[in-house]
This record gives structure tokens, C-alpha cells and sequence, in this order.
């Protein structure tokens, strides 16, 4: 997807080539409308998005724009009649382990294989996930791998 900035602040859009237009009656694409058409775009494709935005300066700005994760959605609450009222049952705690890795873009999707999960990678580009006992006795040989979406960084760590 392409961005082109005019020294006035208007902007067209392209998308895999075929322009992208405002809805009908609305006003044209200005710099202001960066965010929201990313945000449509994300998530319209779902799918890490190449942006290039070229300035009217000359000056041109290419990134990877990554869609956010979806989170699912909690089901309401939906009252029911109890045939009988028994004691509660204590849940037993899950047991977790950590795997940490270093070298990821901040704030990049990392994934975890044995790919039970995603994690993001912190502000100083070390990620780490936490496994219940049950995903950890998977890996067999103890190993867990972190791999960066974004920047191809592999981290393979031992389970703790």
C-alpha cells in the first residue's frame, strides 16, 4: 500500500495498485486520516500490511504495519436455575514455565512453537511466554522456539 503526501496535506492512497477512495460525499484523503485508514486496512486483511509513504519532500518512509491480535471475547453471562447447590470446588493453580529470548523488534508479534501462544516483545526487544505444565511436558526435548514476525529472530530457549 502506498501513501503520496502533497505539500498541502492532501494524500491518495493506493492498494495493491487500484486506488483507494473515501467513502462516497466524504472529503479526500488528508495527512490527518494516516491512522484510520490503517486501522480500516488492518482490519480489513488481517495479515502484516507493507507500507510506503512517500512525502512532498521527495522523502519516501516504507514500514511493516502488523494487525492486532484478536483477543476473544468473553460470552455474557447468562443466569441459570442450579438443580442443586454444591460446595465450590477449589481450581488447582497452573503450574508455569518461562521461556525468554533477546534480539526481537519491540513491541514485535513473537511466536512461541511449540506455537500454543503469541507474545509481544517488550520495549528493549526481549520476549518471554509462560507455559501451563501441560503445554511444557509437549516439548519433549524441553525446548521452546521464539521467533520474531517482523525481524526473523530466532531464539530457541529450554523450558524453566
Amino acid at each position: 500500500m502506498e501513501f503520496t503526501i502533497t505539500a498541502n496535506g492532501s494524500m491518495t492512497v493506493t492498494v495493491d495498485g487500484e486506488a483507494y477512495q473515501p467513502e462516497p460525499f466524504a472529503p479526500g484523503w488528508r495527512r490527518e486520516a494516516f491512522p484510520t485508514i490503517l486501522d480500516a486496512l488492518t482490519a480489513q486483511y488481517r495479515s502484516p500490511l507493507r507500507v510506503q509513504v512517500h512525502e512532498a519532500d521527495g522523502s519516501t518512509f516504507t514500514d511493516i504495519i502488523t494487525p492486532p491480535r484478536e483477543r476473544p471475547t468473553p460470552k455474557p453471562w447468562q443466569p441459570t436455575t442450579p438443580a442443586a447447590v454444591s460446595p465450590p470446588v477449589p481450581a488447582a493453580q497452573p503450574v508455569l514455565h518461562q521461556v525468554a529470548g533477546a534480539g526481537f523488534v519491540p513491541g514485535e508479534d513473537v511466536a512461541v512453537a511449540i506455537i500454543h501462544a503469541h507474545t509481544d516483545a517488550s520495549t528493549d526487544g526481549t520476549a518471554r511466554t509462560l507455559l501451563t505444565a501441560d503445554q511444557a511436558a509437549l516439548a519433549v526435548t524441553g525446548e521452546v522456539i521464539l521467533l520474531g514476525r517482523i525481524s526473523g529472530t530466532l531464539s530457541i530457549g529450554r523450558i524453566r
